[in-house]
């Protein structure tokens, strides 16, 4: 059971850890700036801290009792950043080491789904463009290409033939990681946010875009957002339980976000699991705990209220 706090001051000192080194840094500095600001307003004391790849001094030197991280991507989101708490003896929000590192990793999230019988898209790992044509003939056409660690969609492009996909690879081996191919899934996307092992109402997403890419979730404002999201009772309640399984099975503590698709024969395909989700004005997670009755600064007390231990 999640510690309750009714006292700001018995957080003490907090650092809203934003920025980081990885391409999603700007989206970072946007969630870490209204997280910061909801604390303050809430009466905590909040200090921002901006890191790069090396976050030991700062965090050594502020004298804090707590972290709201709230870096996205490489190095905050992947159990590096949480390492370096663990070692340093400093609570944190969100999810340990173990399910950080599993999460990021798009391709080892499906293999272990795939393991304990969590339906995920079929997929083929791109090497090299030597592999283009047997992933082309394995898997067909349209595809998503992405790099295995990256998020908000950066390096994700959808291809229909074999010279998009070469280029495609191209452009994703260029973020130094792993790249894979995977079935895109013609259907409804859903996004199911988790808050203290709890699912929150889903979000249905619609875009204009080819597919729900960076623009269309931090820009755009021709993106809409269906919350509730149209779906029966039932059936919508069976994806948030699918939702918690998929988490509960990676680990996953304190807050997250499970986003799929649902195809036309209505069967659920789950895409990936954000530990440290997007806390900005285009952000799903704020938008659903609205619709579950919690103000953006209910939403971030509640987060951070996850790095106490559980009370007995």
């Amino acid at each position: 059971m999640v510690k309750r706090v009714g006292d700001p001051a018995a957080f003490g000192k907090v650092a809203v850890v934003m920025g980081g080194a990885s391409a999603e840094r700007q989206v970072s500095l946007w969630s870490g700036q209204a997280v910061l600001a909801a604390l303050l307003k809430r009466g905590v004391q909040a200090v921002a801290v901006d890191v790069d790849a090396h976050p030991v001094a700062p965090l050594q030197a502020g004298e804090f009792d707590r972290v709201f991280n709230i870096v996205h991507g490489r190095g905050g989101e992947d159990g590096v950043l949480q390492g370096v708490l663990e070692a340093l003896g400093l609570p944190y929000t969100g999810s340990g080491v173990l399910a950080s590192a599993l999460t990021m990793d798009k391709l080892r999230t499906k293999a272990f789904w795939r393991g304990v019988d969590i339906p995920t898209p079929d997929w083929y790992l791109l090497d090299s463009v030597a592999d283009v044509p047997r992933c082309a003939e394995r898997l067909g056409f349209p595809l998503m290409v992405k790099p295995a660690l990256e998020g908000s969609s950066v390096g994700i492009s959808k291809v229909h033939d074999v010279a998009e996909l070469e280029q495609a690879y191209v452009n994703a081996a260029q973020f130094g990681c792993q790249v894979f191919a995977e079935v895109c899934i013609t259907g409804a996307e859903y996004t199911v946010a988790v808050l203290e092992d709890q699912a929150l109402p889903l979000i249905r997403l619609e875009t204009p875009n080819k597919f729900y890419d960076f623009d269309a979730k931090y820009c755009a404002d021709t993106t809409q957002y269906h919350c509730p999201c149209g779906l029966p009772a039932e059936r919508e309640q069976a994806l948030q339980a699918l939702a918690l399984k998929a988490c509960r099975s990676l680990g996953v503590e304190g807050w997250g976000r499970v986003d799929l698709l649902v195809d036309a024969e209505q069967r659920p395909w789950l895409i990936e699991v954000n530990t440290v989700p997007g806390m900005t004005d285009h952000s799903l997670v704020p938008m659903a705990a609205r619709a579950a009755g919690l103000s953006f600064e209910d939403l971030v007390w509640r987060i951070l209220e996850g790095s106490f231990p559980p009370a007995a």
